[in-house]
């Protein structure tokens, strides 16, 4: 079966980094769409940044230049490097992946599996 499993979250001071990292199992797609979400003001989760197996890249304007997603085909794996912490972006950060047509539609309105999230807090 497929499973996403999240890891790298943490507590962080402002302005201070962290990495996440998704790993990716049971999935045989060569075609799919990976990206990392989190809660947001009147949406269940907003997609701030996504990648598809072709290396197209997309991030939301609220971490455009301050975080990058990068792919680990040897890991399976998406990362997320998270540098300039801000408070705003404490949450609970999910990691879904999916066979998709654009990224940009997907990450919009992503389907498939999600992972169990992990914690960022920044004070």
């Amino acid at each position: 079966h497929v499973q996403l499993v999240e890891s790298g979250g943490g507590s962080v001071q402002t302005g201070g980094s962290l990495r996440l990292s998704c790993a990716a199992s049971g999935y045989t797609d060569s075609r799919y769409c990976m990206g990392w979400f989190r809660p947001a003001p009147g949406s269940e989760r907003e997609g701030i940044a996504g990648v598809d197996s072709d290396g197209s890249i997309s991030y939301s304007d609220s971490v455009k230049g301050r975080f990058t997603i990068s792919l680990d085909n040897a890991k399976n794996a998406v990362d997320l490097q998270m540098n300039n912490l801000t408070v705003d972006d404490t949450a609970m950060y999910f990691c879904s992946r999916d066979h998709c047509g654009r990224l940009d539609l997907w990450v919009a309105a992503p389907r498939g599996r999600w992972g169990q999230g992990t914690q960022v807090t920044v004070s």
